[in-house]
């Protein structure tokens, strides 16, 4: 008896460190995680080609050549429309359009032209904001799926308990618990690192509308300004 029991308490244990040891991987979760978690993990491919296509669209907008403005203004001087607009087209910016838009507009009256600059500083910021009700819907949609999956597994654990009726095991009320706890977990991490993410980008966009209004003010000071 004394050799029996040795050899079940090394079973015993040996089971328990298996136990211990396991562990799940991403793909594992997903997959365990039912339907509703293979719609969460998909959003959450889609949420980051969004933040990373429109991370490095408003980086590439927030840059401008700091002498930009000074070309402009010493071609407008010296007479040299042509010259200020081929500068515009060249430079691929949200202010050089902005620019090249007030430069074909020269002669009208100064309120024209910035009402002109303005709509087309306007513009450039919607495009830039492109994607971005997209990435607020993943926001919000990802934990609603999350606790629908919650929901969905419980009902699946009570249904598995009325048909065990009083055999009821806990193999038995694992699997709708499993897919409750894993979707709601996965939903909750999506819709977090997409809030992050989204507001990461609006402060970006803000920096840019920022340089625009700055640019619309220093362009129209060019105009007013008078010709030595």
């Amino acid at each position: 008896m004394g050799l029996l029991q040795i050899i079940l308490q090394e079973g015993a244990t040996t089971a328990v460190e298996t136990a211990s040891t396991a562990k799940l991987t991403l793909i594992d979760l997903a997959i365990k995680g039912g339907w509703i978690m293979l719609i969460i993990v998909l959003l959450s491919f889609v949420a980051a080609y969004i933040f990373i296509e429109r991370l490095f669209v408003i980086k590439k907008a927030y840059k401008q050549d700091v002498n930009f403005m000074n070309r402009i203004k010493d071609y407008i001087y010296e007479g040299k429309v042509d010259a200020a607009t081929a500068l515009c087209k060249s430079t691929d910016s949200p202010a050089a359009k902005m620019v090249e838009k007030g430069i074909s507009r020269l002669g009208r009256p100064l309120q024209d032209i910035s009402t002109a600059v303005e709509t087309v500083g306007k513009l450039e910021v919607a495009k830039l904001e492109k994607s971005f009700p997209t990435l607020a819907t993943i926001t919000g949609a990802a934990p609603m799926l999350g606790f629908l999956g919650t929901v969905i597994g419980m009902i699946q654990a009570f249904y598995a308990m009325s048909l065990a009726g009083n055999n009821i095991e806990v193999s038995i009320l694992s699997g709708g618990i499993y897919t409750s706890l894993v979707t709601t977990a996965g939903g909750l991490i999506v819709g977090i690192l997409c809030f992050f993410a989204y507001n990461a980008l609006v402060v970006r966009v803000e920096k840019v509308v920022f340089t625009l209004e700055a640019t619309l003010t220093e362009f129209m000071d060019i105009l007013n300004e008078p010709v030595k």
